[in-house]
């Protein structure tokens, strides 16, 4: 394990420490999860990748057999020790490619504090666990009030997820909901979502709940247009997310001279 300052610790070792630290906390286990699926990882391969056909390096170990991912390329190197031919990919897309195949994941072996083997039935779990979505609103809402009771871990999961999805959408509101029938609960209304981007913005809705350890029922996900009255309402009683929102392309249109009267030719 190399021996690295807290400013050179990576995000995945931060969430690492604080699951070592607390063994017996629920959260702090889902939380590394969380960090592992959204890593941007390097696979290690037996040889180049040849389109999208790649051959991960296979290790056979007395706990079965794993793969190996770094989420540092000069981690990668250094456990090899020489180049070696590798994928980027994140950790949910591993994840989906090693369910079912009885292959677990080994993570920053031996060249960082997160080091660890990940059973084969883990990797399993986190797959399952990503696929997991809030329902789409489908009951009429009698009223929407300022969200409540939700703890801070749900929050901040939100406003991580949230975060990376720019341009996906112009905001989101969580607000509190009454349901004609009477029943109440709480609504991430997302404005002015693109068309194909929804499911994967109600996707990652999905893993804020799910890696906060809340119900997957304590939260619906709708969307709507930005000049619907609906989305007036959100705006009133709800709490903003902020999705970051891509810089326009700047034109710029080089100036003729001597068409600026501020700024005669010079004459040579």
């Amino acid at each position: 394990m190399t021996d690295e300052t807290p400013q050179e610790l990576t995000p995945l070792d931060q969430a690492h420490a604080a699951m070592e630290a607390r063994p017996e906390e629920d959260a702090a286990r889902l939380r590394f999860y969380e960090r592992l699926a959204d890593a941007e990882l390097f696979l290690m391969l037996t040889e180049e990748a040849v389109g999208e056909q790649i051959s991960p390096a296979l290790f056979e170990t007395p706990e079965g057999s794993f793969v190996l991912v770094f989420d540092r390329e000069e981690r990668l190197a250094q456990f090899a020790g020489q180049p070696v031919p590798y994928a980027a990919l994140s950790g949910r897309v591993v994840a989906q490619m090693l369910a079912g195949q009885g292959i677990g994941l080994g993570v920053n072996l031996e060249v960082a504090p997160s080091s660890i083997l990940i059973p084969a039935e883990a990797v399993g779990w986190l797959h399952q666990t990503l696929g997991h979505a809030p329902e789409e609103l489908e009951g009429d809402v009698s009223e929407f009030t300022p969200p409540k009771g939700l703890p801070e871990a749900l929050l901040t999961a939100l406003d991580a997820k949230l975060a990376t999805a720019g341009g996906l959408a112009a905001a989101a509101y969580l607000v509190g909901v009454r349901y004609a029938d009477g029943g109440m609960g709480h609504l991430l209304g997302f404005v002015a979502a693109r068309e194909a981007a929804q499911p994967s913005l109600a996707k990652a809705a999905g893993e804020a709940l799910t890696f906060s350890g809340i119900e997957a029922g304590a939260m619906d996900v709708a969307f709507f247009e930005p000049d619907s009255p609906v989305a007036a309402s959100l705006a009133r009683v709800g709490l903003k997310f902020d999705l970051p929102q891509p810089e326009e392309p700047k034109i710029y249109q080089p100036e003729i001279p001597g068409s600026n009267p501020d700024k005669p030719p010079r004459l040579v």
